[in-house]
């Protein structure tokens, strides 16, 4: 692992400072306590001194130690340890297996001569459960075997509250709230020292080396395992962050996060706690103090202290950007976001965390970890322009956009970053086109959604990507100045027209396409181009710009031009300029465009206007004539104008029908001639010219169908009859029509009256020949006669009943006297004439003509 520079080593307090020339004085412990150093040797004497720190431009600090005075506590031993309480302004001094009580700043010893004895390391709880903040609990590790002790400090005395027992000889405590944490001769536990209970966390040898035991946070406790591990554990007796690996010879430990600092005869090692790696390596021999005060990191030898400047976070961070170390730099910056208090640091406001996390994103970016970038992008919610603006002219040229400063790269642009590799660069930009299309519509896109569209349009057209016109036929900000230099430079000339119609402008996109069409401009996106174009044109609503265009659309296709008027909205169709008489009068010189629309108007929207249809039978007729004129022939079959003309005759009322008969008259045309003669009534000519002329008896029948649809039964038999007397009428010689006479007979029975086809039938006529239609004169003859029955039972039925209900009510007797009112006037009768109601109620017979309305009470019935 490359190492990074997290921690600065500077001196302190010099040797001569200390000692001066009497090599006999070593360091036996420190303590510092805001600007105070206090410093304990091996001849019990205690050291004060001030320290003033001195910031330097390169984001470390110098220290400069003045000594305010010494004092020695009148023993021989060495001083052991120091603890600092500043609330109660004492040093608490381990000499001698005795812990003194001494003023922070005289080091005079308390007046009342208050102390611990008995105590051969002690340890300071930093989560007190006592309320009282003039009082420091302290725990110590007693010279009797197997003991710990809880005392309360005072000012100037000190109680003690608990002695617990431990299940073999203690070593080392540290205390959080209850819990002690100890290290005992071969194993570390948890114990409580209010109700006893303990938890064994692993075994540990303390012959082979010593333990350490660190509180470094609420409930948490760094501990040396075995195997070189650095263990974490918490009071409920779990790890929660993975061990960190130091040397087999370490000798002291202290955190400052996210480090983890480990002391050994020759290094100091710096550990990450987020990613277990270790950072730093500084050579330090002879060491055999390390200890962090509030965030402070001091390292002693014997002679001299010293103190590891914490370089800011923020500077590691963007050392480990400057060197590639993405993972390392990200680990380092959400752990600090996650754990370092917010006043402390001030890498956890949010603009810089997302300044770090954009900056990670541009290395991965340049790195073509494309699916790392983009998340870190999102994450930071980076201002995509800041990606756009390193690609070339993608940016709008109307754009305000600068750069952040400092810069979140080192690249001016793409070609520098991809140092003119094309594979690279077209990864780049298949890249900033999935990324734009997905943030384009979220809200990291609010404020310049027009420079984000914009490039990305150009992305598409460069790349001549499908997704292209699916962009711009839906909504979109895409700038049109930039946007259409950059479509023309590119040849998207469809693609063109379809922004000019986002912006409204419509008559410019059409002629566009037109151009394409035409072949003056080049452009294969879409084959079908002209029926684009007669699409668009049909559901446009500015009338002005089809009729520029109609005649063009007509030129091109007479059949699929006329849709831009056939194909319309209806209720486009009703406005003033596009009524059918200006159509029709522009397509006179399209006469295929002519007849279509001439059959939208008659046959889809069914207007009942006389001209339109006169005008669209005159068409039909006149290719009629066209079409037989080099035939000739008259047993031609009819062609498919034929068969429209000829429904249309059938079907149509409102066409002139005398001026038609007169254009048929003599055109070899019989069945038109017949319909037009049947539309004035004059059916015998008609069914004479399709039976004697024609020789068509199915169009007989047919016309006697047709003739009579929509009109009463009396009608439909008329014809049939004047039909079959037709047939008759020929005799017995003609024996096609005899023939055609026995099957219309059979074939349409119902349309007959059977006795008066009796009576006009030849008498050599077989009743077998005419076995289906007497069979079926016979079945409607008994069915008319059944239902007519059964009418008449119903009848009497109902009759039946009503006489039963007269019956009831002149059962009865009624009493009109004086006394009797008038349910509807309330006047009393004059004469014995009245009206009487089923449910009893009388009325004057001149009030229930005249009522409108029943009495309330009681209500006459219907019925009289």
């Amino acid at each position: 692992m490359m190492n990074i520079k997290a921690f600065t080593l500077v001196s302190a307090v010099e040797r001569e400072l200390l000692m001066g020339d009497r090599d006999h004085i070593s360091i036996e412990c420190v303590e510092c306590c805001g600007r105070n150093l206090y410093v304990g040797t091996n001849d019990c004497v205690i050291y004060h001194f001030l320290l003033e720190e001195k910031a330097m431009p390169t984001g470390t600090a110098t220290f400069v130690a003045t000594k305010q005075l010494h004092r020695h506590l009148g023993f021989k031993k060495p001083v052991n340890e120091l603890c600092a309480a500043s609330a109660l302004n004492r040093l608490l001094v381990l000499c001698d297996n005795s812990i003194t009580l001494v003023n922070m700043l005289n080091l005079e010893p308390v007046p009342s001569g208050a102390r611990i004895k008995g105590a051969t390391t002690f340890a300071v709880n930093e989560n007190p459960v006592n309320g009282d903040p003039f009082c420091v609990e302290v725990c110590i590790i007693s010279v009797k075997r197997r003991t710990v002790q809880m005392f309360l400090v005072y000012e100037d005395r000190v109680q003690i509250v608990k002695e617990v027992s431990t299940p073999e000889q203690p070593l080392a405590v540290a205390v959080d709230g209850y819990f002690l944490c100890l290290a005992l001769t071969t194993q570390y536990i948890i114990l409580n020292y209010s109700t006893g209970l303990s938890q064994d966390l692993f075994p540990y040898c303390s012959e082979e080396k010593p333990p350490i035991v660190k509180r470094i946070g609420r409930q948490e406790f760094l501990l040396a395992g075995p195997g070189g591990l650095g263990m974490f554990a918490t009071v409920a007796g779990i790890s929660q962050r993975a061990p960190v690996h130091w040397s087999e010879n370490v000798i002291g430990a202290a955190v400052c996060f996210p480090y983890v600092i480990a002391l050994d005869d020759e290094f100091i090692t710096v550990h990450s706690m987020l990613d277990q790696q270790q950072k730093q390596t500084l050579p330090f021999k002879e060491g055999h103090i390390l200890q962090d005060f509030e965030g402070r990191v001091i390292v002693a030898t014997s002679k001299g202290v010293y103190i590891l400047v914490p370089l800011p976070l923020e500077k590691q961070i963007q050392d480990l950007l400057a060197n590639r170390r993405v993972e390392e730099a990200l680990v380092l910056a959400k752990g600090a976001r996650r754990n370092i208090p917010k006043e402390k640091f001030q890498l956890i406001e949010t603009v810089m965390y997302r300044r770090i996390l954009q900056q990670a994103g541009f290395i991965q970016f340049a790195q073509l970890q494309f699916l790392e970038a983009k998340e870190l992008f999102r994450s930071s919610q980076l201002d995509v322009r800041e990606l756009i603006s390193l690609y070339p002219f993608l940016l709008p040229t109307s754009s305000s956009f600068t750069r952040s400063h400092p810069p979140l790269h080192e690249y001016a642009d793409l070609n520098q970053l991809t140092q003119g590799d094309q594979e690279k660069m077209a990864k780049c930009k298949r890249f900033l086109m999935s990324y734009l299309n997905e943030i384009r519509s979220t809200e990291g896109a609010n404020g310049y959604k027009e420079d984000i569209d914009t490039a990305l349009l150009k992305l598409y057209a460069e790349a001549d990507h499908d997704s292209l016109l699916d962009l711009l036929v839906t909504e979109n900000f895409c700038l049109l100045t930039d946007s259409a230099a950059w479509l023309e430079k590119h040849k998207k000339f469809f693609a063109l027209g379809l922004l000019y119609h986002y912006n409204k402008q419509d008559a410019s996109a059409v002629q566009l396409w037109v151009n394409i069409v035409n072949g003056d401009i080049q452009d294969s996106t879409r084959s079908d181009l002209y029926e684009y174009i007669v699409d668009f044109l049909t559901y446009c609503l500015d009338q002005e710009l089809v009729w520029t265009h109609a005649d063009w659309l007509l030129q091109k296709s007479e059949e699929i031009g006329v849709q831009v008027f056939t194909k319309r909205p209806l209720d486009e169709q009703q406005q003033t300029s596009f009524n059918p008489d200006d159509i029709i009068s522009c397509l006179k010189k399209y006469p295929k465009a002519l007849v279509k629309y001439l059959e939208h108007l008659v046959i889809d929207r069914r207007l009942q206007k006389e001209e339109y249809h006169t005008h669209l039978a005159i068409l039909y007729l006149e290719e009629v004539l066209r079409q037989r004129a080099p035939t000739g022939g008259k047993d031609v079959a009819p062609t498919e104008t034929q068969a429209k003309l000829r429904r249309l005759l059938q079907k149509s009322d409102l066409y002139r029908v005398h001026l038609l008969k007169e254009k048929v008259q003599g055109a070899g045309l019989p069945m038109e001639s017949a319909i037009l003669h049947g539309k004035l009534g004059e059916h015998e000519k008609a069914l004479h010219i399709l039976v004697h002329d024609m020789g068509d008896f199915s169009a007989a029948e047919d016309y006697c169908l047709w003739s009579s649809e929509g009109r009463d039964a009396a009608c439909r038999q008329r014809l049939f009859h004047t039909l079959l007397a037709m047939y008759l009428r020929a005799g017995p010689s003609a024996q096609d029509l005899t023939v055609a006479a026995v099957d219309l007979l059979n074939h349409h029975a119902r349309e007959f009256d059977a006795t008066q086809v009796l009576q006009t039938l030849p008498d050599t006529w077989s009743v077998q020949l005419l076995c289906p239609f007497l069979t079926g004169a016979m079945r409607d003859s008994i069915h008319a006669r059944r239902t007519t029955q059964v009418a008449l039972g119903l009848a009497k039925s109902e009759n039946l009943i009503y006489m039963y209900d007269k019956m009831k009510l002149k059962g009865s007797a009624v009493r009109l006297s004086e006394q009797k009112l008038c349910q509807l006037c309330q006047n009393p009768f004059g004469e014995p004439v009245f009206v009487r109601y089923p449910n009893g109620g009388l009325v004057h017979t001149h009030c229930a003509a005249s009522r409108h309305t029943a009495p309330s009470s009681p209500s006459p019935g219907t019925r009289t």
